[in-house]
């Protein structure tokens, strides 16, 4: 039996450390600062939990001793904190975060680490990312990939079209940070919440934009092998020009700590809501210009004694699989291993990756 370290008492570290003991095959032990957040944990089975000052230097030191893993769920700016234990401790390390600055450190860390190093494995970045490479591979070369993602309410009732289902901090640093993505093959940085489009999937319509984080490393992947390469946040029509007025006329881009507070205490959260995926890639096979899609809607729903979220069930689906792949051999043991470098194949092939299949219709048309 593995033992394994989740930091973050939250609804995703719930999640992850509930699919991981369920399995039997693995000891979990849930970190968090907050004795509440650790009394409050949302698991139906048996996991042990540890209250720990996680931004203190040496914090995690002796947590992570004799450990295989450390999983992070925790928010995005004690990323690098834990990574920086998990090197210290040899331990192998995977997190959930899309901040891009954080995700550089991790890189860095992994070049001189004595085991692997896996960040951004959620949903977007993490699936999102295999998915696109899977679909790329099929061309001889590449025109274009275009991701989009978005976690929303089945049902809709306030003018911002949205709930509360992930960690707010998380969706305020995607609304708020640079965007990486390949324009007319050169790699920039695009502005968040702009390049606005519209488009429908079974019947109804979505808006899509620019956020930071979602392509994970796929820009430097791609870089000067495709001329076009984004990513955007899928929410209902209306979102984005309310976000931006409170970000940019009110100024709450400055003030995160105000935006988080009016949010949280102004949206209620839901377990009633659908995540949405849908990629297409362009290129050309045998001489001629073709398009390949995959999308893809998961639902919430019950899981052992808990009913958990679609956001909850994709976020902890990707990390438990990328997991579960290294602890069988089938990724490598040290350094940095990249979303992109994981088979779409073996991701579902995995008793974690297989709720994405479950979960949803998956449609793959030419």
């Amino acid at each position: 039996m593995k033992q394994i370290v989740v930091v973050g008492a939250g609804k995703i570290g719930s999640t992850i450390a509930d699919m991981l003991a369920e399995t039997g095959d693995y000891k979990v032990t849930v970190v968090d600062r907050s004795q509440a957040q650790l009394d409050a944990l949302e698991t139906g089975n048996a996991v042990e939990t540890l209250k720990v000052e996680i931004s203190e230097a040496g914090a995690l030191d002796a947590v992570l001793a004799g450990k295989f893993a450390v999983l992070s769920a925790a928010p995005f700016h004690l990323t690098t904190r834990i990574a920086e234990a998990a090197a210290k401790a040899g331990v192998h390390y995977l997190d959930l975060t899309e901040d891009v600055a954080s995700t550089r450190i991790v890189k860095d860390l992994a070049a001189t680490a004595k085991s692997a190093f896996i960040p951004q494995c959620g949903l977007a970045p993490g699936f999102i990312s295999i998915v696109a490479n899977d679909l790329a591979k099929r061309f001889d070369t590449l025109e274009s990939v275009r991701m989009r993602v978005g976690a929303l309410p089945q049902y809709p009732s306030n003018a911002l079209n949205y709930n509360l289902t992930w960690s707010t901090d998380g969706v305020i640093n995607e609304y708020c940070e640079p965007c990486e993505a390949i324009v007319e093959g050169s790699l920039v940085e695009v502005p968040p919440l702009e390049e606005r489009e519209e488009f429908s999937l079974d019947g109804i319509t979505y808006e899509a934009f620019n956020t930071s984080g979602g392509l994970g490393t796929l820009c430097e992947t791609y870089k000067g092998k495709v001329r076009t390469l984004n990513y955007r946040t899928i929410r209902y029509p209306g979102h984005a020009a309310i976000m931006k007025a409170l970000l940019n006329d009110l100024g709450l881009r400055h003030r995160r700590e105000v935006l988080k507070d009016i949010l949280e205490n102004s949206l209620p959260a839901t377990m009633q809501d659908v995540v949405v995926i849908f990629v297409t890639v362009s290129g050309r096979k045998g001489g001629r210009l073709l398009q390949e899609s995959y999308a893809n809607k998961i639902y919430s729903r019950q899981m052992g004694k808990m009913v958990r979220s679609a956001i909850q069930i994709t976020t902890a689906s990707g990390i438990c699989s990328v997991l579960d792949m290294l602890a069988s051999g089938a990724l490598p043991q040290q350094g940095f291993i990249r979303q992109e470098d994981i088979a779409l194949d073996a991701f579902l092939a995995n008793r974690f990756g297989h709720n994405y299949a479950q979960a949803g219709t998956a449609h793959l048309a030419a």
